[in-house]
């Protein structure tokens, strides 16, 4: 880096000069929003959080994703002021769906931006993602928005694409919010650039169990095991709370969170989809890659939506974001 106070700006800068084509970056509102306007009225999309979780979400602006994303500095909300921005930008005569991760800052700062334009005049929708399921159901307004945050964007974009209106557009993301969860571990603590150092130490032969993407420690650590007894850790909360059995069809996403080779990510991949076999599930489509990560941390969050026709169909639509791009 060149310094720790312009990481962030150095790499939205980057990001637009690597992808000019598809997006913009507004120095002045700090927002990256889409480079051409759609051709006919839309739901617009935006969504925001703290940096260091590339490509989310800037990564995701674009046809058929969102229409503007808000970056946080590192690990730290949006303020309303760029929340806001992006929704002038996104607002195209059809109103504007603010997809927000369960944390508290993003919670607080999208909400009040949301009233604000209200009284402007510009119909305002809201999702809270909460798909981590490492906090027991009890817990639930504690679970955080993880890697159903990108699918929502994606499934919710397509939606929006294809000329649905706010109220259908939200349903959808609300349906892909309640038929997905998330796990994540950890190997190592990220380091954060105005710190220069891991956040914490970690034994060589231990992980952290029910990790999130805010460069924290996990629920609980434990002595390190093999991958396949990793997959199961990834696995069990999500299968039994999603109801995976015989018959489910599913979306998985595998994201590394910053570190972590291909080579283990793919095995870990290959692992899950026979794990889901055995019950008589199908992986019917899959990503793998870094898609929501918390700087340079070596971990990994596995993500499972059970799909329906109308998921699947809306998740194969055409995407063109400098972080997912297919059917172009």
């Amino acid at each position: 880096m060149n310094a720790p106070d312009s990481v962030v700006t150095d790499y939205l800068t980057g990001l637009e000069s690597s992808h000019r084509e598809v997006i913009e970056f507004d120095l002045n509102s700090r927002i990256i929003q889409r480079k051409t306007t759609p051709p006919r009225p839309k739901v617009g999309l935006i969504s925001g959080g703290g940096s260091g979780c590339e490509p989310m979400h800037c990564g995701y602006v674009g046809y058929g994703g969102l229409d503007a994303a808000c970056p946080g500095e590192i690990f730290t909300s949006p303020v309303p002021a760029q929340i806001m921005a992006a929704t002038e930008r996104a607002n195209m005569g059809k109103g504007v769906l603010y997809i927000i991760k369960n944390f508290g800052g993003e919670v607080m700062n999208f909400g009040l931006s949301a009233e604000i334009m209200k009284r402007r005049g510009i119909e305002i929708s809201k999702v809270v993602v909460n798909d981590d399921s490492s906090f027991p159901l009890a817990q639930v307004d504690r679970r955080r928005g993880l890697g159903a945050t990108i699918l929502v964007e994606k499934i919710a974009g397509a939606a929006a694409e294809r000329g649905d209106d706010l109220a259908q557009v939200t349903t959808i993301a609300s349906k892909v919010i309640t038929n997905s969860r998330s796990f994540g571990v950890a190997f190592n603590s990220c380091t954060t650039p105005k710190v220069g150092h891991p956040n914490f130490e970690m034994p060589e032969d231990e992980f952290d169990v029910g990790v999130g993407i805010g460069g924290d420690r996990g629920h609980s650590r434990t002595k390190m095991v093999s991958a396949d007894n990793i997959a199961d850790i990834l696995l069990e909360r999500p299968s039994v709370e999603l109801n995976i059995a015989s018959g489910s069809k599913i979306i998985l996403l595998i994201s590394g969170l910053g570190s972590t080779p291909s080579i283990e990510l793919y095995t870990l991949s290959g692992i899950i989809q026979s794990k889901l076999a055995l019950k008589g599930a199908e992986s019917i489509r899959t990503l793998v890659g870094n898609f929501i990560t918390s700087l340079d941390t070596f971990g990994v969050i596995a993500t499972f939506l059970v799909a329906d026709e109308e998921l699947l169909e809306l998740y194969d639509c055409p995407i063109n974001t400098p972080a997912l791009r297919w059917g172009i």
